[in-house]
């Protein structure tokens, strides 16, 4: 009787058990892009029941350019249970994959109206499956929850929205996604915020209004076990991100030390970058085993079949005899990695184009815009010379507003060469719509790059509708790349001065913004500036011009230098559109007059390097970080500071700094503005608080540029570099030099005193006198001395006239 009861409780327990044994999880790999370049796959056979790692048999693509055919093996990915979210109730129990969906490491909506949009890569596994959206969000307190939403739209349509309620801490809210909306390939995701406070009704207390979006909790969750099925080329640009909106490649490459490995690694890494065209990218090159998988990681194995025999033991044989470029599963872990191989290094060469062929551009071919969707949706458009855009193209919804202030913005680029940040005006061509409830007081402003450029009162008392009303919007905070102008309105009303209980929440529409309103922007000075690191930040100028390979001296191969290597020109193949071009030099007597990249650690920088960058060579001994156990450190700039302050006069030379700082900041005139011709450049000495400092100047010669990008060493190279490329920080990187610090995560810039013109464009006579312009407005002495002596020598010339045209005695 014992057995037989121990029996059925055996059946009875038999499913639970097979339930519970799930694979582990897969974060599929993908194709690259291109739809008309790149190979298709077609769908792989089942594998033998039998084996003991599940491979597809090899399929057979039409071979890209290279000397011989590549064969790509895709592998049948394994999908795993996810963990669950804060509200893991509502999660399915069946299998799922989690795409995360922000590409940042931090997500805020603020103030009273809010939108931000991005576009996801998907596969067409992941778009046919079913799928939910989930995200976690925290508000503030402050926010009224019976007039503030959260929307969700998903490639233009709403799938949801929720009231913003949650001030007490995170709250998980899963949508389901109809089927049939989410694409194969970009899919446009946008939050939407609008936010009423709960008490008061000033413009002041509208800066009191936040949704915190968790990138962790936030993502995109597919059923069952195709969304992670590799079954064509989309894997790379699919790639995604983890938790923190940060995208990873392991390049795992056994022989990273041996020469001539370092050329096709540099290019596969950028041509890695221009795929996924993901915010913040980072390598990681080792020559051991892949780290563990999971979330916007990419694993990636290059080497001969000899070299990586001893670390994959499911390598196909195809890669003993021909170029290889193939998505296959590591036996070990069961991930997903890239596998690229060959016979030799030059067929391993040859495998690494395939790839990264696709993503080639001339440089004679000029681009429409740049690739900033993936964070910021749609593209930015470049505009080269005299252009008018309609806000409806730059992603400006028309929009009625009840609040007290309203704030859109939207992106636009201008190339490397743009000179007119003295004289330079464009202008917004506003179509909207006020109330009478709008009392005179209230204004329109007009931001660029978070630094007010214009305003215009609203004076009416009746209301008004404005049909095209030219604001004009100095070009002085414009750099080249991209750049973010924002259209804010403040709104004041009797209603708002009274503030009667439960009139916090405007129901009826005091604003209307219309997507008809244009931005338009003048013909302005072309001419390149050396140095310039905002156009290297910008659009990789030079570099990203250049016809033959780059010159690019890199201290010593190993992984953390070539990491940081990696992580940088990946960054720049993104802002140029395209990979670099890089050819490894050992010294800079080889170089010439060439524009060139230094990287490496400061003590092993070529002296030559850092003369032409103003860097004092003194460094290479005396830069070395200040370790935190270190007692009785002094600060020299704080120590400077106070002896300033106790030396005899030190009061009046603080009223002078602060009379200087009154001009600039009102009249825009500084030192530099009141000389004939720019002063030198300082020899610049890191701070031993600083961890990382890029810097630029010209080559011997004058005829090309070098970029130094140094740290006391590889370590700090590499994580300075991760920091700095990121999405957020990147454009910061402006002036002479900037420098990073990693303890206290400040950025620094020096900015340039005196640059050379390189000639950029064909010669004509109307760029020649813009660049005078420009260059008349930033030296205003100069400007008034050319003045004097025009008008003296009109004044010789009209007497001599008068002298001979007159009547004599």
């Amino acid at each position: 009787m014992r057995k037989i009861v121990a029996a059925a409780l055996l059946l009875l327990h038999a499913p639970a058990v097979t339930q519970a044994q799930t694979a582990p999880f897969d974060m599929s790999g993908e194709r690259p892009p291109g739809a008309s370049t790149a190979p298709r796959l077609t769908p792989p056979a089942p594998p033998a029941a039998t084996a003991p790692v599940p491979v597809t048999p090899p399929i057979s693509v039409a071979p890209a350019p290279a000397p011989a055919p590549i064969t790509v093996v895709p592998q049948p990915a394994a999908p795993a249970l996810q963990p669950g979210a804060a509200n893991a109730a509502s999660q399915p129990r069946h299998r799922d994959i989690r795409r995360y969906l922000v590409p940042f490491s931090k997500f805020s909506l603020n103030g009273e109206y809010d939108r931000r949009s991005w576009s996801v890569y998907l596969t067409p596994e992941q778009a046919a499956a079913k799928a939910s959206f989930t995200f976690a969000y925290q508000n503030s307190i402050v926010v009224a929850p019976e007039a503030s939403a959260l929307t969700v739209y998903l490639n233009n349509r709403p799938i949801g929205q929720q009231r913003v309620s949650s001030a007490d801490g995170s709250s998980a809210v899963t949508f389901e996604v109809p089927p049939g909306l989410l694409q194969p390939g970009a899919n446009l995701v946008t939050f939407q915020a609008e936010q009423r406070h709960r008490t008061d009704c000033s413009i002041q207390s509208t800066y009191e209004l936040w949704s915190n979006i968790d990138p962790a909790g936030t993502y995109l969750s597919f059923a069952g076990g195709n969304a992670a099925e590799l079954s064509s080329a989309d894997a790379i640009r699919a790639i995604g991100i983890d938790g923190a909106g940060r995208t990873e490649f392991d390049i795992v490459i056994p022989a990273l030390e041996q020469p001539g490995t370092i050329k096709p690694l540099l290019r596969l890494a950028q041509g890695l970058s221009v795929l996924s065209s993901m915010p913040n990218q980072i390598f990681a090159f080792s020559t051991a085993s892949l780290p563990a998988a999971g979330p916007g990681k990419l694993g990636v194995l290059v080497g001969t079949a000899a070299e990586l025999r001893p670390l994959f033991l499911g390598l196909p044989p195809g890669a003993e005899s021909a170029p290889l470029a193939a998505f296959v599963t590591d036996p070990r872990s069961g991930s997903p990695v890239l596998l690229i191989s060959g016979p030799s290094w030059q067929a391993v060469s040859s495998a690494i184009d395939t790839i990264v062929s696709p993503t080639d551009r001339s440089a004679d071919v000029r681009r429409d815009a740049l690739t900033t969707e993936r964070w910021s949706a749609p593209n930015a458009p470049l505009v080269f010379s005299d252009t008018s855009i309609a806000l409806s193209q730059l992603g400006v919804k028309t929009t009625e507003f009840s609040g007290r202030r309203f704030r859109t913005s939207f992106n636009v680029a201008v190339p490397a060469d743009f000179y007119a940040n003295a004289y330079g005006e464009a202008k917004v061509l506003l179509d909207a719509a006020y109330t009478d409830n709008v009392l005179p007081g209230s204004h329109i402003d007009i931001y660029v790059n978070d630094n007010i450029a214009s305003t215009v009162p609203l004076t009416s008392t009746t209301g008004g509708i404005l049909r095209h009303l030219p604001i004009r919007v100095t070009m002085r905070h414009f750099k080249p790349g991209l750049n973010t102008i924002a259209i804010e309105t403040i709104l004041m009303t009797k209603d708002d001065a009274a503030c009667a209980p439960g009139a916090t929440a405007g129901a009826n529409p005091r604003f209307a913004l219309f997507d008809t309103s244009e931005v338009h922007i003048p013909d302005f000075a072309r001419v390149g500036q050396r140095p310039n690191l905002a156009a290297m930040s910008g659009t990789a100028y030079p570099y990203g011009r250049a016809t033959e390979p780059t010159p690019l001296f890199i201290d010593r191969v190993d992984a953390d230098t070539l990491s940081a290597a990696a992580t940088l020109l990946g960054q720049m193949a993104v802002m140029a559109g395209h990979p670099i071009a890089v050819e490894t030099v050992a010294s800079p007597n080889t170089i010439g007059d060439r524009d060139a990249i230094f990287i490496g650690s400061i003590s092993q920088m070529p002296a030559t390097a850092l003369t032409q960058a103003n860097i004092s060579t003194a460094s290479q001994a005396s830069w070395r970080p200040v370790a935190d156990t270190q007692p009785g450190v002094v600060d020299t700039g704080t120590a400077f500071e106070e002896w300033n302050s106790k030396v005899s006069g030190g009061i009046l030379r603080s009223r002078i700094t602060a009379f200087r700082e009154w001009l600039g900041r009102n009249f825009d005139i500084t030192r530099s503005s009141l000389q004939f011709i720019p002063g030198a450049e300082k020899v610049f000495t890191p701070s031993n608080a600083d961890t990382l400092m890029i810097a630029q100047g010209s080559s011997p010669l004058g005829e090309g540029t070098w970029t130094v990008v140094a740290a006391p060493s590889a370590k700090d190279l590499r994580e300075g570099l991760e920091v700095l490329t990121g999405q957020l920080n990147w454009p910061q990187i402006s002036g002479h030099i900037t420098t990073y610090s990693s303890k206290t995560g400040k950025i620094d810039t020096v900015p340039v005193t005196r640059f050379d013109f390189v000639p950029s464009t064909p010669w004509s006579i109307a760029n020649y006198r813009l660049i005078a312009a420009n260059w008349l407005s930033t030296n205003i002495l100069s400007y008034a001395s050319l003045l004097v002596v025009f008008v003296l020598l009109i004044g010789v010339a009209t007497s001599r006239m008068l002298k001979t045209l007159g009547r004599s005695k």
